[in-house]
């Protein structure tokens, strides 16, 4: 059922991978909403339930046989119901890794057509935190609108909420 613009809006779900480190998983967690996490099995097998943000780290340090992409990030993007339903991407990364720095969330985001939402440097600052929980409720508010804009059979679209 879509809810009306005047309705409170549907918090948007993230689904993140972190490696051992925690550092995303750390970040993912102070967003204050739903999460999901990747390294999870069953997380990697199911599909999201609407619109959804990515929340990846970037691994690659200029060796050509490193992937820039966590292998259980593209093997839940390979759905290609969790893609056409991919929102946008945040990303974490080291500035450390030059040229290489956001590859992963920049590869994905090229890959999809969906933006870029945010980036940070490893497990972010509490003003990174707080600049993602203002990124995310801006685009609560506005999937919610387009979903009453659909509903009273207007025309347009936002990008990825179908």
């Amino acid at each position: 059922m879509l809810r009306s613009a005047s309705a409170s809006p549907v918090r948007t779900a993230v689904y993140f991978y972190s490696s051992a480190s925690g550092m995303v998983r750390s970040f993912a967690q102070r967003l204050g909403r739903e999460v999901f996490d990747l390294s999870e099995r069953e997380v990697r097998r199911s599909v999201p339930a609407g619109p959804w943000v990515l929340l990846t780290p970037s691994y690659k340090t200029g060796n050509v046989d490193n992937d820039t992409i966590p292998e259980p990030v593209r093997r839940f993007l390979s759905s290609p119901l969790a893609r056409r339903r991919l929102v946008g991407v945040m990303g974490s990364g080291n500035r450390n890794f030059g040229e290489h720095y956001q590859a992963a969330c920049r590869q994905i985001a090229r890959t999809s057509g969906r933006p870029v939402l945010f980036e940070f440097e490893l497990q972010g600052t509490s003003w990174d935190v707080e600049e993602a929980r203002r990124i995310l409720d801006d685009l609560d508010l506005a999937l919610t609108a387009e979903h009453a804009r659909l509903a009273s059979g207007a025309s347009g679209g936002v990008r990825g909420s179908r």
